[in-house]
């Protein structure tokens, strides 16, 4: 059932027009608010549409309580922090495409949306159209046979302009973004109707271009890969006209699509090409481009997404246009870390209230330290970076593991680069990690320290560990050269990964008998699924009854890495499924699919995901943890969040575990 909707629009440039033009002839909007930063431009386009209110402010539509959904028209780098001010507020949000400069600030905006419950869709007009959908139904009966090439163009000659917003590097222009996300979406759409998905995500993308003098891509085209053996070819730009016409060829067939992305009310055409034929696929519409899209927007009201372009869709497009943009070398001023101070919703980063993070200590380390732990092992560019370590720190997260050979030190200077810029300094605690094998040994310990301080741009570490043993040197020269350091003011505390229980014991009584500080935490492997074999090659678990017995004795903390077992209980597991092979080697056995087995049994007792009991079993051991944890993605950080909530009894442990 469709709802009647007000709606206050953010910007009043051409997208906007176009947007009122289309609401005027919906069948359940409502024009109640416009907003600019100019008052004056608000009135004037507030008279034409007939809004009700015209405000001199985007917040101001934000307040008004009439507005119950929002049309986001403004320049692209803006439309990230409006949608998340939007989705505070409590309104709908239908955001012009692309729903942001990139995949990072998409997946804050979608968390936005989430959190507060708000319905949320990218504004692809044509997706919404009965073109589409007629295309989308022809594609899957095998019309054209088994698909193989999609081509796809959208291209204009804008005339050079250095100082408009498509020449603008700091504006987000270029082709890519303005038009060339609407041939990836097509091609994403015709590939996953080939693999029998809503969408398919591309194995391989390259590319050429033309970046001018403005740093932005002014033509360029793209070859897209996607499994099933489908391929694409798409061109875009703003300074040279293109075809702008869609073409899908099969094995029995093709069809072209004269007007893909702005199919016009009343009769549209496909044009289907078969042996030495053509036929001519009339599709009716009588709803206008624009209007149709604010009804769907109604339509899904109650599902908070539309099919038509659902948040993963969203994602999976960003994803792909950053990596066309990355084959040609664009970056944008907003992705580059110098002088960034605030989060993408354009605010100082401060916790949440009422975040839900717990906390405990650790000797030597003054600051309480967060009780997930936040892995910065993947993080070596600036926009990925800074929305994952916002969302972390803002659910109260503080401790953050890093390690010198991580990303070959850009995982370092990324996260050194975010406390800089945050000005967190003495509020988080860096744990840091180095001498990996072959350069596990005392000297190298020094030398990598100073690099990883540097990097990090700090003259501390509140935590170090040793990231690997070498058995051949006595852990007398670790001990000396780590308490030197720790004197020198260089780390607060330190501790050893992957060191097997008997040479922690042997090192801290080296420690103890001289008077000297010895380990305070150990960071093994530990998960509810036994490590089968070693992930990589000197790793140690410490799931072993004996370590659990060690530990909760001695009440040594553990900071255990893989604690969710690389996936294995996010439903990727399956005895029949070996197309991961590391999850295969490292963790499939019959008792650990006998855990699986309980832990999705205990799941569904308590209404939460399988990953949270998994993660639960490493939070409720009777010894100090702090888990590591290694999200991708803002979503698998907000279900791994949900895991401190999980309270499991020692009973319930042990039943996990296969000892009752």
């Amino acid at each position: 059932m469709s709802h009647r909707l007000n709606w206050g629009i953010l910007g009043t440039g051409n997208i906007a027009n176009t947007f009122a033009r289309g609401l005027a002839n919906s069948q359940t909007g409502t024009l109640v608010a416009v907003g600019s930063r100019n008052h004056e431009s608000a009135n004037t386009f507030g008279e034409r549409w007939g809004a009700t209110h015209s405000y001199g402010s985007y917040e101001a539509v934000l307040a008004d309580e009439q507005v119950q959904a929002v049309y986001i028209a403004t320049p692209h780098p803006m439309h990230a922090e409006w949608a998340i001010k939007a989705a505070e507020a409590g309104k709908h949000i239908l955001c012009e495409k692309p729903i942001t400069l990139n995949h990072a600030q998409a997946m804050a905006v979608i968390e936005a949306a989430h959190r507060h419950n708000v319905f949320l869709m990218e504004a692809f007009m044509y997706r919404c159209h009965p073109q589409t959908e007629r295309l989308r139904s022809l594609l899957q009966e095998g019309i054209i046979g088994q698909i193989r090439l999609v081509q796809a163009t959208f291209s204009f000659n804008s005339g050079f302009n250095p100082e408009g917003r498509l020449y603008s590097n700091s504006m987000g222009g270029g082709g890519i973004l303005d038009v060339g996300c609407y041939c990836v979406s097509m091609a994403r759409l015709v590939a996953g109707i080939a693999n029998g998905k809503d969408f398919e995500e591309p194995i391989e993308v390259t590319a050429v271009g033309q970046v001018g003098e403005t740093n932005v891509d002014e033509y360029t085209s793209a070859s897209l890969r996607f499994p099933g053996g489908v391929i694409a070819q798409l061109f875009t730009g703003i300074r040279v006209s293109g075809e702008n016409i869609v073409r899908i060829f099969g094995s029995e067939g093709d069809i072209t699509i004269p007007a893909p992305w702005l199919p016009t009310r009343g009769q549209t055409r496909l044009l289907l090409h078969k042996s030495d034929t053509t036929e001519e696929i009339i599709v009716d519409s009588d709803a206008d481009l624009y209007g149709n899209e604010a009804d769907t927007v109604a339509a899904y009201l109650e599902q908070r997404q539309a099919p038509a372009m659902s948040w993963a869709d969203t994602l999976g497009n960003m994803q792909t246009l950053d990596r066309w943009r990355k084959a040609i070398g664009v970056v944008y001023e907003a992705e580059r870390p110098e002088d960034k101070t605030l989060t993408v919703s354009q605010r100082p980063l401060s916790v949440t209230p009422n975040a839900p993070m717990k906390y405990g200590r650790l000797p030597g380390v003054e600051k309480p330290v967060s009780r997930l732990v936040m892995g910065v092992d993947n993080q070596t560019e600036w926009a990925h970076t800074s929305v994952m370590l916002d969302d972390y720190f803002e659910r109260g997260g503080n401790c953050f593991d890093t390690a010198f050979i991580y990303g070959g030190g850009a995982c370092e200077r990324m996260l050194g680069q975010w406390v800089k810029n945050r000005g967190l300094r003495e509020q988080v605690v860096l744990l840091g990690k180095g001498a990996h094998t072959p350069y596990c040994t005392p000297e190298w310990l020094v030398k990598q320290l100073e690099i990883s301080l540097d990097r990090l741009q700090t003259d501390y570490l509140d935590i170090y560990m040793l990231h690997r043993d070498n058995p051949e040197i006595p852990v007398g020269e670790f001990m000396s050269v780590l308490n030197e350091q720790k004197q020198a003011g260089r780390m607060r505390a330190f501790g050893a990964s992957n060191w097997s229980i008997e040479r922690v014991q042997e090192a801290n009584r080296w420690a103890e008998e001289r008077g000297l500080q010895g380990f305070v935490a150990v960071s093994n492997n530990f998960s509810l699924a036994r490590m089968v074999n070693p992930v990589w090659n000197g790793c140690i678990a410490a799931s072993d009854p004996a370590s659990r017995a060690w530990l909760t004795e001695t009440g040594m903390a553990l900071m255990p890495w893989s604690s969710q077992a690389r996936g294995f209980f996010t439903g990727r597991a399956k005895p029949e499924d070996h197309s991961d092979e590391e999850l295969v080697r490292s963790w499939y056995s019959d008792d650990n699919f006998q855990r699986l087995e309980r832990v999705n049994q205990l799941a569904a007792r308590r209404g939460v995901l399988p990953i949270n009991i998994a993660l639960a079993y490493v939070l409720c051991q009777p010894f100090p943890t702090f888990p590591l944890i290694g999200p991708r993605a803002l979503s698998e950080t907000r279900t791994s969040f949900q895991a401190l909530s999980v309270d499991l009894s020692p009973e319930e442990l042990c039943w996990l575990n296969l000892e009752d």
